[in-house]
């Protein structure tokens, strides 16, 4: 057993281990394998995500993946919808079934599926996508055919749940205004579903995001039951300062906590915060509601020496763009202009048509 890790040294191996401490060389498709995918659920998400950690990042980059069908949209962790790598959305989907049948169960979308046979069902939908993707309205007009008596909006939601539908493009493309349609997983792909492999996932998982704990791979992930897998890996182990044990890979090591960290925006719904069970190694728990609202929206951040140091968001009109920053505390000199030449950088990858780019800062708060 290896001394304390303190808050600091936890937030820089973090951020080594999420591409964050210096921009990677590797490619968009590498790094969403890595990180195994970056939340998606505004469809555009992942494209400032990748920027900020990635050098000489495209903004067309994930765009031709996903039509090149090299990277896809699915529901995954958590039941939110992810941008992952063709192998691990045929890998991730089926060992987090489970997560997903138990969330449909306890949803609003229950009641208006009772009675309707879950195998059934699946067959069904996959008769009605095999020859093309459909959008929610087709969709609830083929499935309403077939149970007239259940809620539309149900049927649609449960289909999501019991099979595995992927988002295709043009919906996740940046620029594209696109509304949902639908593809089975295995028929886009031309592959079958993979056999879950919950050691190398929960290896994988520690290799994007450790040392951590089991309850922290649940909150990542939305499963239970994941002790017993971290109890059956080889692992370096650690303790917190306030004793919590960390499992760790046997060949990583913690990061130099006095390492400086440049300025960084992340993207909304970013999993570098919800991807722990305390997230004080990377997020002040006082500050957390400013960043997570009660409705579900995760805005974005800035870093501020590492650590979640205020919020941003795009503001567009006409031929203008601007990253808008809210910051929890006034900035020093030296952040703000930090934050204000990264802000023009992003504005440049992401809106290189804006005649106007600026990086306006709100008061703090």
């Amino acid at each position: 057993m290896h001394k304390p890790l303190d808050r600091r040294t936890l937030n820089r191996t973090l951020l080594d281990r999420q591409l964050l401490l210096n921009r990677s060389a590797m490619s968009a498709e590498d790094a969403v394998g890595h990180l195994i995918g970056l939340q998606s659920q505004h469809p555009t998400s992942p494209y400032p995500g990748l920027w900020t950690r990635l050098a000489g990042f495209s903004f067309d980059e994930p765009g031709a993946l996903l039509t090149g069908r090299a990277l896809v949209r699915i529901v995954l962790m958590r039941g939110t919808v992810h941008l992952v790598t063709a192998a691990d959305a045929l890998r991730l989907r089926p060992w987090l079934q489970p997560m997903l049948d138990r969330g449909l169960r306890a949803s609003q979308w229950a009641a208006g599926t009772a009675g309707v046979d879950r195998d059934e069902m699946i067959a069904y939908g996959r008769d009605a996508l095999a020859e093309q993707p459909l959008g929610p309205s087709e969709l609830r007009t083929v499935l309403g055919a077939r149970w007239p008596d259940a809620d539309p909006a149900s049927l649609v939601n449960a289909l999501r749940v019991w099979a595995p539908l992927v988002q295709v493009p043009p919906r996740g493309l940046w620029g594209a205004s696109a509304q949902p349609r639908y593809a089975l997983l295995d028929d886009w792909l031309g592959a079958p579903l993979a056999e879950p492999d919950p050691a190398s996932l929960a290896r994988r998982y520690l290799a994007a995001f450790g040392p951590a704990t089991p309850a922290d791979m649940q909150k990542w992930s939305g499963l239970t039951g994941l002790k017993k897998v971290f109890g059956a890996l080889e692992c370096r182990m650690y303790t917190t300062e306030d004793g919590r044990e960390l499992y760790d890979l046997p060949d990583a090591a913690p990061a130099d906590p006095g390492i400086e960290v440049s300025a960084r925006y992340v993207a909304d719904f970013d999993n570098l915060l919800l991807s722990h069970a305390d997230r004080g190694r990377i997020l002040d728990d006082a500050h957390r509601s400013k960043v997570m609202t009660v409705n579900g929206i995760v805005r974005g951040t800035i870093l501020v020496d590492g650590f979640v140091g205020g919020t941003w968001r795009f503001e567009r009109a006409k031929d203008e763009a601007a990253v808008v920053v809210t910051p929890f505390t006034p900035l020093s000199a030296a952040d703000r202009d930090a934050l204000g030449t990264e802000g023009l950088r992003l504005l440049a990858a992401s809106d290189p048509a804006a005649e106007r780019p600026d990086v306006r800062f709100e008061k703090a708060g």
